[in-house]
């Protein structure tokens, strides 16, 4: 199969979601550690009559690629920094887990640390502090290490964390990291005044009551100051490859060691733990037949998801990822269908590119 016919398979897929109302528009953008090999952009950014055509450039809240492209990033270097390891204690750094004196940084990166998949805390609090009172009284959920359960707590912690271990807010550290390893890339916490114009509106927020649009959707990470462990991120799908493929070569150790991240410890972010039932590494999700980056995938796959309607899933095996963009909250909340959009499109790509190898 050619690269036209690749473009194709994955034009169609968009196509299909967007007329099935899944989500007004979108970006994807597929590659190799190369480069990218098609960007494809699809639909309008809301479902307007005389909404603005979904482009390339469009800025979409990336929601909980938050978590692996930012948190999971900055800790990994922070770990080899000597500045947060991954086995420091919680109850040596935040006030209120001295009952919960074994948990560590890496449980918190396997979401197996005990807490909960989410609290509606914006309700009654905002802020770092409050927010710590609240995640610290959090009864826990089970047996730290005992299974995991996906929590946006766990890496709420982390970014508090890293913000106590560095001195610097996470946007100031993740916009260090941009410029050192990707100069230029539209990928930042928040919208600079310059992007405003080219961001996919999210979707009305009961809870502050306005159509959100340039402004992160997550109730939780709002309440925070729009900068948080869990979400915050906004960017391009060009970028989010970029990023991919920055991670492909920590892998190969191409370049050498970035940011602290030698390939033996990419290798492990990216990897299944020793947690029971997990398919989780650190940050990172894992291949199995049910995940949302299809069947066809390798087993060393690896990637995540962003509630908006985002993904990024990588397949070493085959030199190859795929960036997923979408604001499928927009009007919608049709989580079926995202998952629908985001399985075929996968298997597709992985069909074209298995054919094109040939």
């Amino acid at each position: 199969m050619t690269a036209p016919a690749l473009t194709d398979r994955v034009r169609g897929v968009l196509v299909d979601a967007i007329a099935a109302r899944v989500t007004p528009g979108g970006v994807i953008d597929v590659g190799s550690s190369a480069g990218s090999a098609c960007t494809i952009a699809a639909g309008h950014v809301t479902y307007a009559a005389d909404a603005a055509t979904v482009t390339p450039g469009t800025i979409y809240d990336l929601a909980s690629l938050t978590k692996v492209l930012a948190t999971t990033t900055l800790a990994l270097g922070a770990h080899t920094a000597g500045t947060l390891p991954l086995d420091t204690y919680l109850a040596a750094r935040l006030p209120g887990f001295a009952d919960r004196p074994d948990l560590t940084v890496q449980d918190l990166l396997e979401h197996a640390a005990g807490f909960p998949a989410h609290r509606p805390y914006f309700r009654a609090v905002a802020g770092p502090a409050g927010y710590l009172a609240r995640i610290a009284a959090e009864p826990a959920a089970y047996a730290p290490r005992t299974t995991h359960i996906y929590t946006d707590l766990g890496f709420i912690l982390l970014g508090l964390l890293l913000e106590d271990a560095t001195g610097l807010g996470l946007d100031a550290q993740f916009a260090r990291l941009v410029h050192d390893v990707l100069p230029g890339a539209e990928i930042a916490y928040g919208v600079p005044p310059a992007w405003r114009a080219r961001v996919a509106p999210a979707g009305v927020d009961p809870w502050r009551g306005v159509m959100v649009a340039g402004h992160v959707h997550d109730s939780n990470a709002a309440a925070l100051g729009g900068v948080a462990g869990h979400a915050g991120l906004f960017g391009t799908a060009g970028a989010v490859g970029a990023f991919a493929r920055w991670w492909m070569a920590r892998l190969t150790g191409d370049g050498g060691p970035a940011h602290g991240i030698s390939a033996a410890l990419a290798t492990r972010a990216v990897s299944r733990g020793t947690v029971p039932d997990s398919s989780r590494g650190l940050g990172w999700d894992t291949m199995l037949p049910t995940s949302s980056c299809g069947t066809r995938m390798s087993p060393r796959a690896f990637g995540h998801t962003g509630f908006t309607g985002t993904s990024l899933w990588i397949d070493p095996a085959r030199d190859l990822y795929v960036v997923c963009l979408t604001n499928r909250v927009h009007a919608s909340d049709d989580a079926d269908g995202i998952r629908r959009l985001r399985i075929a499109l996968h298997d597709a790509v992985v069909d074209a590119w298995d054919a094109t190898a040939r």
